[in-house]
């Protein structure tokens, strides 16, 4: 395939900003044994920073678990997944048949919003969030109560507890939020999620817990323990490095739990199976995921500050600033120089959510940054 001239020389310009920036050695820091085990991703000739992806792994650990396991690929997984399950049920605190394995946390929001809530039934939710229940479950019938953030773009908690209704079959939280990023204060989430669940099924979308600060911050798994109708999802895309292996889990109590494994389309796989086994025990390449995202986020965070651009206290792998733009525009003007970032997330339409990536990557975009704002 042959390339016009102007095209040649972006090309070229690119590559020779992305080897600036590495340099000798790279910014990054790393020793060859460190990119073995911990597999930071290449530059491939565009930096995407638009779908919170951890910018490592898999790890050296979970890609010679998959290599290990080859030979069982051509097997059907369903007696291969209880180690897993009994992994995951220690790991929350719970039996394992509070434990529904899924294909990546979505589907088992995808799953959650069909089995409890049908045809003229509604899911109660804040705006924006991470859409995927309620989009899934709007396309088989069921009706979306949005509720605005409130000014602070926190879930508007109060507002929602008193619009539940007989019609309300779930409520949904994603805490820390996408994509403000923000937490709600513990006690209240608690006291709101104990009081909610008798009305109605409360769903907490935990995708972001590991990347959560305090360490004494409350998993909604807790209410699961003591028989609440709650249930939380989690997922190994993130800390994990794990997002194009496709393994997530539901924690529920038995009850609910059997409502939703009857429900599993994308069960999971022998590969991914192996590959969660060794996540978990690698606790080696989490630690050093938790870390790298606060580097670079803070590198985010201090050009943002800056060019004096407002953004959100982030408990997660991406950050929300305040462009002053239409986020459309500024995607386009990071776009022409190969950058990708977050999507518009109305009504915050001049909001941008940009995700970490490894440090060279965010280096690359703060130059973008200051030359678009400066």
């Amino acid at each position: 395939m042959t390339i016009s001239r102007r095209q040649w020389l972006k090309n070229a310009s690119i590559t020779s900003g992305f080897a600036m920036l590495a340099g000798v050695g790279g910014i990054s820091g790393l020793s060859a044994a460190e990119k073995n085990k911990f597999n930071p991703r290449p530059f491939d000739g565009q930096i995407r920073l638009g779908s919170n992806e951890n910018p490592y792994g898999p790890s050296q650990k979970v890609r010679l678990a998959m290599e290990a396991a080859f030979d069982l690929g051509c097997r059907y997984p369903w007696s291969y997944n209880g180690e897993l399950q009994e992994m995951i049920a220690k790991k929350e605190g719970v039996p394992a048949d509070h434990i529904v394995l899924v294909a990546g946390s979505t589907e088992g929001l995808k799953i959650a919003g069909i089995t409890f809530a049908g045809p003229g039934d509604e899911i109660l939710s804040g705006l924006p969030t991470f859409l995927s229940m309620m989009t899934y479950a709007e396309i088989w019938g069921a009706d979306i109560n949005w509720v605005p953030l409130d000014r602070e773009m926190n879930y508007d908690l109060n507002e929602i507890e008193k619009r539940v209704s007989a019609k309300t079959k779930l409520v949904f939280l994603c805490n820390p939020n996408n994509p403000t990023g923000k937490l709600l204060p513990a006690k209240q989430v608690l006291d709101f999620c104990d009081s909610v669940s008798q009305k109605a099924i409360v769903f907490s979308d935990e995708a972001y817990c590991d990347y959560i600060e305090d360490p004494n911050y409350p998993s909604m798994v807790q209410l699961v323990k003591q028989g609440k109708n709650v249930i939380v999802s989690k997922t190994l895309s993130k800390v994990y490095g794990l997002a194009g292996i496709r393994l997530g889990y539901l924690v529920a109590k038995p009850e609910l739990a059997a409502k939703l494994s009857e429900r599993v389309v994308a069960n999971t796989n022998i590969m991914a199976i192996e590959a969660g086994k060794a996540a978990l025990k690698d606790v080696e390449f989490y630690n050093f995921s938790l870390q790298k995202n606060k580097e670079a986020r803070n590198l985010i965070t201090n050009t943002l500050d800056q060019l004096k651009l407002e953004h959100l206290p982030s408990q997660a792998n991406f950050v929300f600033f305040h462009a002053n733009r239409d986020v459309k525009i500024l995607a386009n003007q990071m776009l022409a120089k190969n950058i990708i970032i977050g999507r518009p997330f109305p009504p915050f339409q001049d909001w941008c959510r940009v995700s970490t990536g490894t440090i060279e990557e965010v280096q690359f975009f703060n130059k973008a940054l200051l030359e678009i704002m400066g």
